[in-house]
């Protein structure tokens, strides 16, 4: 199934393996990073202009701990969340 989110709004699968360390589920807290997997076409400005989204599919990103909505999609885990809950892009 193909997702593309709208506005300004992005899809992410969490990184659920963070530097080779393995914490059981009971101890575990959800990973604040990820990978854009879809990005909406940009918010609509109060003039009618689009402004284009600074994320890309592909980029990995830093979001908020409490960011965005859990879906679930061909039985896969994503975050839907719009581009301000983005704290930041890893390079």
């Amino acid at each position: 199934m193909k997702v593309r989110p709208l506005h300004d709004r992005i899809l992410v699968k969490r990184e659920e393996k963070i530097g080779g360390i393995i914490i059981p589920d009971t101890a575990k807290e959800k990973p604040q990073r990820g990978k854009v997997v879809a990005a909406g076409n940009g918010k609509i400005a109060d003039d009618g202009k689009r402004i284009a989204l600074d994320v890309k599919s592909g980029d990995r990103i830093l979001f908020g701990k409490y960011s965005g909505n859990e879906v679930k999609i061909d039985g896969d885990d994503y975050l839907i969340l719009r581009e301000e809950d983005v704290l930041a892009i890893l390079e």
